[in-house]
């Protein structure tokens, strides 16, 4: 086969003044053209290039970074008739095929060494194992074979040149196929990484690597060239560029109405997208990619939702673009290989809408698990998380345990943030389509709301991407996304903060800054497991602009970091009904977060802040009490109240058998409070409840008409505390190791022989507290349609306070760890009461009757 050249082309006289303009480098792949590319401080620079169509992109770099590219004319120069450029064109081409030549030599060397390590591989004395030499040697072939087929189609159409002579399509094929240098890419940094160890660790690797022999062109005198293997590894980064910078050239010397015009502008477009990508891997600055028509299309958000699929929930990273919203899955990829994303759908945002569904369109039902599922995740979460801390402190050295227990609470976290989400967003495309996003938090569907409408209100078309242009777009995702990781442990560093774990205390005094008068009302979210969660709200503050609560809430904190605040204007308005969630939408007004400071927030004084939302500013304050501190019982030096004194103390005291706190709280939550959605997992605020203790431990007269004035939440929050606060658990000190192992029982007739005698054990103002307490919340549990408490929730809610040891807390020291917080013992105090609840009804007077089947020493 001859060899084609631009010495072997005759020359016109024209042609020399513009030869100049077109160096495609056909000899110039040296074996130290890695080299050239260091700076002066040693460090590798890599190539950026323009890849817009206004620019030829060329592969230089300034000392700045900047990459420097001529604009070239749009079609034939001036002065060029046709004919002239036809042949300009024959030129550019023969250049570029010698070029080719060239680099599939260099391939060919590449892939020379490869096959004799492999096959050392497979004996007793490899020089590399089978994984470094597939990762150093990654997509080579595939590159190889690619540029050969391109090469020998190519070639016979030059030889056999004339003015209608086509190459449009050889060269739209090549850029199809560019998908595989994007696998190239990802795997460049690694290879070379790998490379580079395995010449220091072997010498025999070294040799081979240092002293590569490239064969020349035919028409070469010097046959061979001897390269370093990190130089011919840069080669496809390089030639990546090549064919996009010859596509530019002969477009330029291309007539409009050639049959090959459209064709090579079409290889361009799919060329520039995909360089656009190659730019991104090399700059980490870079956040857009360009679009077919030279446009920047820029990320501006992007995160992990939970999407509603064919009924069931999925878990998408979400892209928000400046013109089009894209969601994706990560896929599926083998141990060692990057991760990539498969789009699952794209909105332009010119065709995206938030409007509600039309009256004759109803919502799907949203299957979610039961509460008491959820909070079971968390509690086995936290369980592996403290077996995890014991057996690194151990220090055994053995990983696999710990590695094991990782991957346990990875799925655990995983399945936790999949189900827990429920508030519905939904969007629409111009077609009828919805898609549905469960949220966790509403902070969080605002601000991809806003984000939205805001990029909205610029002028934006509609667009339709091509296949190929979504596989480009979609790939790029992987290198500008900002969020990596879905948010659990296990994708933490062990150095990163753990989180507060204990009691946060939060007063929201006022706020400042609305322009009209409104009904106003605040609401707190806090990160806990990786996904936020609201915990308390206000009163609703009417017709004001400067609404004062100057309320208190205790919030509990489970590894958080950052609380947010959230302002509301509420609506009465009742046909603005919701349909996603079924409840009347207030206008978010302002939203803002602070973060969590330990060394703020712990200590004894307030810490006084201000969240500025919008034109909007929110006063409040906060201090932070550790678990064992808040939980610790400590008895009441007055013993003429009732907070802080034991239960034998209070009702022969009152000659009661039930403490007058405890039915009063019970007979308002049943009057008034048990359709109240969340009622005893919802805070009350704290100075109610505070005014409430105060009115029960000294008695006062006017008690009933607090009670009948104060928030359900307060009056249900004043009850737990009650309990919390006993200066033994209800269930007693000296029963509960008794309690722990009965629960642990495996036979059923054991475990109820074992579970009643011990409720027989108890003191008689302690059992029948217990039993009335129990039936009230089984009266409360009927109504989990309608308030969302089941027997589990509410297990979860009262376990740990009736049972939690007195002396076993202050023994411990001070720790906020989320390995110290919760325990097996936890989980044992929620299933302790959560038996008793799921059992029939349990007379005080039966159990006195009932003889024991069998003792069990307590």
């Amino acid at each position: 086969m001859e060899h084609l050249s631009t010495h072997g082309l005759p020359r016109l006289s024209w042609i020399d003044t513009l030869y100049s303009n077109f160096n495609y480098n056909t000899d110039g792949y040296e074996g130290d053209g890695a080299e050239d590319r260091k700076s002066q401080d040693g460090s590798e620079t890599m190539p950026f290039i323009d890849e817009s169509p206004t620019m030829s992109p060329q592969l230089c770099v300034r000392p700045d970074g900047e990459a420097v590219s001529p604009t070239p004319p749009d079609c034939l120069l001036p002065g060029v008739d046709m004919e002239k450029g036809l042949e300009m064109k024959k030129l550019v081409l023969s250049g570029f095929l010698a070029s080719e030549e060239i680099y599939i030599n260099q391939l060919e060397a590449l892939l020379l060494p490869m096959r004799p390590l492999k096959a050392t591989a497979t004996t007793s004395k490899p020089v590399l194992t089978m994984e470094q030499i597939e990762t150093i040697f990654y997509k080579i072939q595939d590159i190889y074979e690619i540029h050969k087929e391109f090469y020998d189609a190519l070639f016979p159409s030059i030889q056999q040149w004339n003015d209608r002579v086509t190459v449009g399509h050889f060269f739209k094929k090549l850029a199809s196929q560019l998908g595989v240098y994007k696998a190239f890419v990802d795997n460049y940094k690694v290879a070379l990484e790998t490379a580079e160890k395995c010449s220091q660790a072997n010498s025999q690797f070294q040799k081979i690597s240092e002293n590569v022999k490239v064969k020349g062109p035919k028409d070469s005198k010097d046959c061979t060239t001897t390269v370093t293997m990190e130089a011919l590894l840069y080669k496809p980064i390089d030639r990546v560029t090549r064919s996009t910078l010859v596509l530019h050239d002969l477009l330029k010397h291309t007539p409009k109405e050639h049959p090959d015009f459209a064709l090579l502008e079409d290889a361009l477009r799919i060329s520039q997208n995909f360089l656009s990508i190659i730019n991104e891997e090399f700059d980490p600055r870079r956040t857009a990619v360009t679009t077919p028509k030279g446009e920047v299309r820029q990320l501006v958000k992007d995160g992990f939702l939970v999407e509603m699929s064919e009924g069931s929930r999925k878990l998408r990273h979400v892209f928000l673009f400046t013109d089009l919203l894209l969601c994706a899955k990560m896929k599926k990829t083998a141990v060692g290989r990057n991760q990539q994303y498969e789009c699952k759908w794209y909105i332009p945002l010119a065709d995206l809408a938030f409007q509600a569904l039309d009256d004759s369109d109803s919502c799907p039902p949203v299957q979610t698990l039961p509460e008491h599922e959820i909070e079971e995740m968390k509690i086995k979460i936290s369980v592996i998380k403290s077996e995890i801390q014991k057996e690194k402190k151990a220090q055994k050295g053995q990983s696999r345990i710990v590695d094991r227990l990782r991957k346990k609470m990875n799925e655990q976290e995983s399945c936790l943030l999949l189900n827990s989400p429920t508030i519905p967003f939904r969007i629409h495309n111009r077609h009828g389509k919805s898609y549905l996003f469960l949220l966790s938090s509403d902070y969080e569907r605002c601000e991809w709301r806003e984000s939205i409408q805001k990029l909205q209100k610029k002028d934006l078309q509609s667009c339709e991407l091509s296949t190929v242009e979504l596989q480009v777009l979609t790939s790029s995702c992987f290198k500008l996304r900002t969020v990596h990781n879905i948010p659990v442990t296990t994708n933490k560093d062990d150095e990163e903060p753990s989180g507060l774990y204990g009691f946060l205390h939060v007063i929201v005094h006022s706020a400042t800054g609305f322009k009209e008068s409104a009904n106003l009302y605040c609401t707190l979210e806090v990160d806990s497991f990786g996904y936020f969660v609201s915990k308390a709200k206000t009163r609703v503050f009417r017709d004001t602009t400067e609404p004062h609560w100057n309320e208190e809430f205790e919030i509990e904190l489970e590894g958080s970091q950052c609380l947010r605040i959230l302002c509301y204007e509420k609506c009465y308005d009742k046909s603005k009904l919701n349909k996603d969630d079924n409840e009347i939408v207030d206008k978010i007004m302002g939203k803002g977060q602070v973060q969590l400071d330990p060394q703020a927030v712990q200590s004894k004084n307030w810490h006084v802040d201000v969240i500025e939302m919008s034109g909007i500013k929110v006063e409040f304050s906060m201090k932070f009490t550790s678990r064992d501190l808040s939980l610790k019982r400590t008895p009441s030096k007055k013993q003429s109240g009732v907070f802080g004194v034991k239960i034998s103390v209070v009702t022969k005291r009152e000659r009661s058998k039930v403490p007058y706190i405890v039915r009063q709280c019970i007979e308002e939550v049943e009057k008034r409070g048990i359709d109240e959605v969340g009622i005893y997992r919802i805070s009350g605020v704290a100075t109610d409840i505070q005014a409430l203790k105060a009115a029960f431990d000294t008695n006062t007269k006017d008690i009933l008409v607090m009670l009948s004035d104060m928030d359900i939440n307060a009056i249900a929050g004043t009850l737990k505390l009650y309990f919390r606060e006993l200066p033994e658990p209800l269930l007693t000190d000296r029963l509960y190791p008794a309690f722990m192992e009965g629960i642990s029982l495996s036979d059923p007739a054991a475990k109820e022989n074992c579970m009643m005698h011990l409720l027989r054990s108890l003191p008689d103002p302690n059992l029948i507290t217990f039993l009335t307490l129990l039936e009230h919340l089984k009266r409360v549990a009927e109504k989990e349609p309608v308030n969302k408490m089941s027997l589990h929730n509410l297990a979860t809610v009262f376990g740990p306070t009736l049972l939690r040891p007195s002396e076993a807390e202050s023994n411990k020291p001070h720790v906020t760890l989320a390995s110290d917080i919760w325990s097996h013992d936890v989980m044992a105090q929620v299933q302790v009461l959560l038996y008793y609840l799921q059992h029939s009804p349990i007379s005080f007077a039966e159990l006195k009757r009932n003889t024991l089947y069998f003792s069990t020493d307590v």
